[in-house]
């Protein structure tokens, strides 16, 4: 359904996308998942045509984003990152002017807004002020939009960005059935870990505008070959070190006194690591074990955390630079 190869984007001398290559098969829901400033946001408008890249070739629908901009658009949903709802109209109001927008013929149009608000369950409320709607209503009624006219694909721009957890988490139900359901392509962007891991079937982990991991959420979590083990101790660094020289672990990774470990059977590693600490006379204050989350796998991969949330924008060298975007 979608097929990326070399796309570079550049904004005077920054470059914000970097020659990324993926494909997505019709129905899959795929993620960018990245920190902020990490390129999301530009790839995703080179494929909604919003902007031209500046090398590669993009194709939606085997229709090339650049040569037939107009063709892609009609094939393609979008929900902004930033909200684009007229709150002085009412829901129902708002898929009509979107309807005749997109050119969805009058005598059709009653229906498909009547499905559409059913499918995000605001039918009770379409007749309502914009104004009145909550936080993850409004998002609801996006996606709606989004789909009043029967795209093939639908894009995402950080869907729950700003919610609550519950209604993040509701929204993520709604995405997973809507695909399902009607065979849509979905394509979203996120900086949340757990959104990643729960709503894609397919991942492209994304920072400094290339692409550096691309598997299934599962497959990557399970390439780190191991349990996740995080030590707090005095003389963390101390610790580390001695427990490579042991080979013990590998590559360890200390922060504020804690250190992270990817470990082989974990649960029998534990008590060597707290042999070696006392060893060295050094105190353990905890010790904890889990399964790898994709977080992790930023990590392996960056050597560092995801960076802060919020939203991302570059539409323009300028927005760039004010934002110290790299």
């Amino acid at each position: 359904m979608i097929q990326v190869k070399g796309l570079t984007r550049r904004f005077g001398g920054i470059l914000a996308v970097d020659k990324l290559n993926f494909a997505v098969q019709p129905g899959e829901v795929f993620g960018l998942l990245g920190p902020n400033g990490a390129g999301k946001t530009t790839t995703l408008s080179m494929l909604c045509t919003i902007l031209k890249p500046t090398s590669g070739t993009a194709t939606v629908n085997g229709i090339d984003v650049t040569r037939n901009p107009a063709q892609v658009r009609r094939m393609i949903g979008i929900v902004f990152q930033e909200p684009s709802i007229d709150d002085r109209l009412t829901g129902r109001e708002n898929l009509e002017m979107h309807a005749n927008l997109y050119g969805v013929p009058r005598t059709e149009q009653k229906k498909r807004i009547d499905e559409v608000l059913d499918l995000v369950e605001l039918s009770d409320r379409a007749d309502a002020l914009m104004r009145t709607y909550s936080g993850g209503m409004r998002r609801r009624l996006e996606i709606a939009r989004g789909l009043i006219h029967y795209p093939k694909v639908l894009f995402l721009d950080e869907p729950t960005i700003g919610l609550d957890p519950q209604t993040r988490e509701h929204i993520w139900n709604y995405i997973s059935a809507l695909s399902k359901r009607e065979s849509i392509t979905v394509i979203l962007t996120t900086h949340y870990m757990e959104e990643a891991d729960k709503l894609c079937d397919r991942v492209a982990i994304i920072d400094y505008g290339r692409i550096i991991a691309l598997d299934t959420p599962q497959r990557l979590k399970e390439g780190l070959e191991g349990d996740m083990i995080s030590v707090k101790a005095q003389g963390a660094n101390i610790l580390a070190e001695k427990l490579v020289q042991l080979e013990l672990v590998k590559n360890p990774k200390e922060a504020d006194g804690e250190l992270t470990l990817v470990v082989k059977s974990g649960a029998a590693m534990m008590p060597r690591i707290v042999e070696v600490a006392e060893r060295l006379g050094l105190r353990i204050e905890s010790m904890s074990i889990r399964e790898p989350t994709l977080e992790d796998v930023f990590l392996h991969f960056t050597g560092r955390e995801i960076r802060s949330e919020g939203g991302e924008e570059y539409h323009g060298l300028a927005a760039i630079k004010r934002r110290g975007v790299r």
